[in-house]
């Protein structure tokens, strides 16, 4: 019998034998029933907690195939997020109240998330403005891969100065007198915003915690209940992957987590692969937290950047070699793997490398995945498809379509990427986001972007020939993506018995006008049949949450509330009906001026991850 039933709902099961039905039951974490209201209240006892869902939509939950949770939730409660905002004078109105309350040393962080053709200003803040809105308080703001502008404040608090060096593969704006001016430029790598964000304080072990808890929430709220954590730079194993583990082990997990393992070690690739797998099993864990392979750093020589307001990288002759030693370890070791590959070249060398051990050391069924892939030929999409692997979507083109397309044309852009041929090419196809440093974690801003092929700014990107159905695409953010961690058998579809992970919408995804797709989240979600976030009328069924720490974290910021969708008034609950349709202080290292310097301070060169 049922522990859970939500009936009088518009149920999209994605079940082609029945893709919608009114109503259904859970019982010990996994789908029941699905059917007719009468049909899933047969499942009824006095002990089921029964939710009216008031015709809204319910949906599978949302899996993100490739997101930064781990790392994106030990800093969230100090970040300042501009998600959705749409003036320029709203965001610098909510960085000057938080400037206001957050005290020395700490930071104003906004850390990616946003792009400045949302904004009706379609401009970012200027130095002065920063300045003025926060003349004490340090203040940091990432603008995808490209730049970084600080203000006076803090650029004392790193120790810039007109002798600090321009360190390779950056630029440190300055005045006529050499002076920095706060403006710091990905010129073409992004290590020098990473590496300064890097010297920001940390938040101590028990606020990590509490951040990690908010940071899932807040994905609860957007119907998300499973993602697959790419890793990152400066994200060691295992010394970074305390905190998730110390939730897990107290039952604190909101959302399942599949991780990768990314190699921290320019040169050093090989040897912590081989220690790694040594160390865990593939898949080792369980269906809460779970290993799912190396990558998306495979060997640094490989990796290109995205920055789009600049030219395609060439790699080096070395990458091959490098490859070709790391994938034959995972290969033998039957380790799934993915790989960050952003443009078609890139893509074409790889391929080669994949292509020659798979001769001598057959791939056969192992999950191999392509991240990114925006510029990918038919022939390479063909290749993929040919050795078995799939490729990772996000929605990076929404936030640096403006940039792509000023650079390489508007016709290069309407199949960047080309979606629609690697879904007719019937290779897996999983969609997420890459947050947080660049995209929005916010899913319903990709799928709005999948749908209309338009950008955060408006800019139309695709013809007809490269968008997708709206079904088609939530397949890509459920069924798609369970393929990237190997559970499709358990997850993406609201079968019976697949695990009971599910949105319930606070708009009808399936008929309200595309324009408002972005402006969804959800009022209901629950996972493995446990309520894990709650809105309005349904929020005395929400789970406890401590309050964001520290006190001064911009999740407990009053004006926040103005940058969140507008949340429909839906009622429900048990037999209810529908009523109203230690801081540290930052540090002050110099930055390095020399190339081997400049990896040695900072452990890594991960500067586009």
């Amino acid at each position: 019998m049922a522990d859970l039933i939500i009936h009088n709902a518009r149920v999209t099961t994605l079940v082609p034998a029945a893709r919608q039905t009114e109503a259904i039951a859970v019982a010990d974490g996994r789908v029941l029933a699905t059917g007719t209201n009468a049909e899933v209240m047969a499942y009824r006892t006095p002990a089921t907690t029964v939710i009216d869902a008031c015709k809204k939509r319910l949906i599978p939950g949302l899996n993100d195939s490739h997101t930064h949770l781990i790392r994106g939730g030990l800093n969230y409660n100090m970040e300042l997020r501009w998600e959705g905002l749409g003036s320029l004078a709203d965001a610098m109105a909510l960085l000057k109240a938080q400037a206001l309350r957050t005290p020395p040393p700490q930071w104003v962080r906004v850390v990616g998330g946003f792009s400045q053709y949302q904004f009706k200003e379609k401009r970012l803040p200027t130095l002065q403005e920063i300045n003025t809105a926060a003349p004490d308080t340090p203040v940091f703001i990432l603008h995808l891969y490209g730049s970084a502008l600080l203000n006076a404040a803090a650029l004392r608090a790193v120790g810039y100065t007109r002798d600090t060096p321009d360190p390779p593969g950056g630029r440190i704006e300055r005045d006529k007198a050499g002076n920095p001016t706060g403006l710091l430029l990905a010129k073409p790598n992004a290590l020098i915003l990473y590496a300064t964000l890097a010297k920001g304080p940390r938040l101590p072990p028990e606020y990590q915690l509490n951040s990690t808890r908010h940071y899932m929430r807040e994905l609860n709220r957007l119907g998300i209940t499973s993602v697959i954590d790419a890793g990152g730079g400066f994200q060691a194993w295992p010394d970074d992957y305390a905190i998730i583990r110390k939730l897990h082990a107290d039952n604190e997990l909101t959302v399942r987590i599949a991780y990768n393992l990314f190699t921290q070690n320019n040169g050093g690739e090989y040897n912590d692969f081989q220690r790694w797998t040594e160390m865990l099993q593939p898949r080792q864990g369980d269906d809460w937290l779970r290993h799912n392979g190396a990558g998306e750093m495979l060997v640094f020589s490989a990796a290109d950047f995205e920055l789009f307001n600049e030219p395609r990288p060439d790699l080096p002759a070395r990458m091959e070699p490098d490859l070709d030693s790391v994938v034959r370890l995972l290969v033998e070791k039957r380790w799934p793997f993915r790989i960050h590959a952003t443009y078609d070249e890139t893509i074409s060398r790889i391929l080669d490398v994949y292509e020659r051990i798979d001769r001598e050391l057959p791939f056969a069924g192992l999950h191999w995945i392509i991240d990114h892939a925006e510029t990918i030929s038919p022939r390479n999409i063909e290749r993929v498809r040919a050795l078995g692997g799939g490729i990772a979507v996000q929605h990076r083109m929404a936030f640096q379509g403006e940039a792509f397309v000023e650079r390489y044309g508007a016709a290069a852009a309407a199949h960047t990427p080309p979606i629609r041929r690697m879904l007719d090419a019937g290779i897996p196809v999983g969609a997420g986001t890459d947050a947080t440093r660049v995209a929005s974690y916010n899913p319903w801003t990709a799928l709005h972007w999948l749908v209309s092929g338009r950008t955060v700014g408006g800019m139309p990107l695709y013809g007809d020939d490269n968008l997708l159905e709206r079904e088609e695409a939530l397949r890509t953010w459920t069924q798609g993506s369970a393929w990237f961690s190997d559970e499709q058998a358990v997850k993406g579809t609201l079968a019976v018995g697949q695990y009971a992970d599910l949105a319930l919408l606070s708009a009808d995804y399936m008929q309200v006008p595309v324009a408002d797709i972005a402006d969804i989240h959800s009022v209901l979600t629950v996972v493995g049949g446990r309520i894990v976030h709650a809105d309005d009328d349904y929020a005395p069924l929400a789970p406890a949450l401590p309050p964001a720490m520290p006190d001064w974290s911009p999740r407990n910021l009053p004006a926040r509330a103005r940058h969140l969708p507008p949340a429909n008034t839906i009622a429900s609950g048990r037999g209810h009906g529908c009523r109203a349709h230690r801081h540290g202080h930052a540090a002050h290292h110099p930055v390095p001026s020399g190339d081997a310097g400049f990896w040695g301070a900072l452990g890594c060169s991960c500067f586009a991850f």
